[in-house]
């Protein structure tokens, strides 16, 4: 877990940094159209011959030119999407140059020249621990003009490469000990403190349903809790599902369902990938993450379909499906964070398969009551490129989740609006007047796409950390 993005993203040091390096000219349709007018008639011949128009991710070297310096054109697609600038032309576009150094060529603002470096990075992205003989990994450079750009460039790779890691580690190398020891080594290189509340002393303080979904796995469930920050800033919690392998429990999935279970910790991954991000940038909250890591596991002693479970918010819940545990290890969890009243509380979860029915596998759910902040999201999402969706949080649905003998149910029999009556699960258990949020992710991309290799995704965490820094830096 090393990615780091600096020997692909360079400074510009002074004008020699230029000497062995290629220009770049990015340009979206109405850039290439006054490129055009300005260009010499060579290069324009040259543009029609190749029949080069400027969609994302495509390239053409121009030949030199007596009065027009070598240039290589790339292609942005169009300008004005309503999903924001993307980084992934510029991943496209890395993976089709050969190896060498690069700078872009002419005045790019800055946020465009941070997308060009954040893709760029990622391109150079791989997950290859455990093979032998790792492929040789040829280098891309590309001179950021901007200081602040690159930084942030960087930044964000090293946070969701973080994320991708955790993701993509099998769960043999990824039980709740495991994720434990993660979370101590980066704590320890953030300063920051941690506890962790484990096995039968989580019902000792408290925390009945962890303890339950946990406690058929011979890795015991845990707690894991990380404070950083001056006490007297604003207090920001972070709480992510960290079910380190998901067989089902005594519902068991089928075997096609179990395949990607690894992956079922993808929330914990998000808020560590996020709590990465806004420390790197030191910005001014206290910050607490909360994961609950536990295996979903088969055994004698496994909780079951019909059990009624007590909460750490002494609501009951009745067992509809063993199969709906994440629910049950964020609702004690999130109890927990709101006892502190944080100005701001946001859960991350790979909670259901309806979420990816409704939106598909690139496009993560957000749920809130708070109307300001869904506004304020929905404006960092277009600004970052880092695309999510709200649905709603429509009361009505909770009878959906009602149970003769119990509070709630964790699961109903209805087919019906199965990422709604989730996160309606998790509301109950949310203080009243507490600002919170919860994204439901895949933390998963399905196939490879340039910069996104096929494995762990990061979702929603350039969008929240622009969120976060609004929220909390604005003059």
């Amino acid at each position: 877990m090393t990615f780091d993005a600096g020997p692909c993203l360079l400074a510009k040091a002074d004008d020699r940094a230029f000497e062995d390096c290629l220009a770049i000219r990015a340009l979206d349709q109405a850039g290439f159209e006054q490129w055009l007018q300005t260009a010499p008639p060579s290069s324009r011949a040259w543009v029609e011959r190749h029949q080069f128009r400027p969609q994302k991710g495509a390239v053409l070297m121009l030949p030199g030119a007596t009065d027009f310096a070598p240039v290589i054109l790339v292609g942005l697609g169009e300008a004005g999407s309503l999903q924001g600038p993307d980084p992934w032309g510029w991943a496209l576009v890395a993976e089709r140059l050969p190896p060498g150094c690069y700078f872009i060529d002419g005045d790019m603002p800055s946020q465009a020249q941070m997308m060009a470096g954040l893709g760029w990075a990622l391109a150079h992205y791989r997950y290859d621990p455990y093979l032998q003989n790792q492929p040789d990994r040829p280098l891309r450079q590309l001179i950021i003009p901007d200081a602040g750009a690159r930084i942030a460039a960087m930044r964000d790779a090293k946070a969701i490469a973080l994320v991708r890691d955790l993701v993509n580690s099998p769960a043999n190398d990824m039980l709740p000990g495991d994720l434990e020891r993660v979370a101590r080594d980066l704590a320890q290189s953030w300063s920051a403190d941690i506890e962790v509340i484990c096995g039968e002393q989580l019902l000792a303080q408290n925390f009945p349903t962890i303890h339950a979904v946990g406690r058929a796995s011979s890795d015991a469930p845990r707690l894991i809790d990380i404070r950083w920050g001056s006490p007297d800033a604003p207090r920001l919690t972070l709480v992510g599902k960290g079910v380190c392998f998901d067989s089902g429990g005594l519902d068991i999935k089928p075997a096609s369902g179990m395949r990607l279970m690894k992956k079922d910790m993808g929330g914990a991954a998000h808020v560590l990938g996020l709590a990465q991000r806004i420390i790197d940038d030191d910005l001014p909250v206290r910050l607490r993450v909360l994961i609950p890591a536990v295996e979903n596991a088969i055994a004698g002693n496994a909780f079951r379909p019909g059990d009624i479970l007590r909460t750490r918010k002494g609501l009951s819940v009745e067992i509809g499906n063993t199969d709906a545990e994440g629910r049950l290890v964020l609702c004690d969890a999130l109890a927990w964070a709101c006892e502190e009243k944080p100005d701001l509380l946001l859960d991350f979860a790979t909670l259901t398969g309806a979420a990816r029915v409704a939106l598909g596998p690139d496009l993560p759910a957000l749920f809130t009551a708070d109307h300001a902040l869904a506004e304020s999201y929905a404006k960092a999402a277009i600004h970052t490129g880092d695309p999510l969706w709200r649905l709603p949080l429509w009361d009505a649905y909770l009878e959906y989740l009602d149970s003769p003998i119990a509070d709630i149910a964790n699961a109903g029999d209805s087919p019906f609006a199965g990422a709604i009556t989730a996160a309606l699960y998790l509301s109950r258990f949310i203080e009243k007047g507490q600002c919170w949020a919860h994204f439901d992710v895949y933390a998963w991309a399905q196939k490879p796409r340039p910069g996104r290799p096929m494995g762990g995704e990061a979702m929603a965490l350039r969008a929240s950390f622009e969120v976060i820094k609004n929220r909390y830096t604005a003059s």
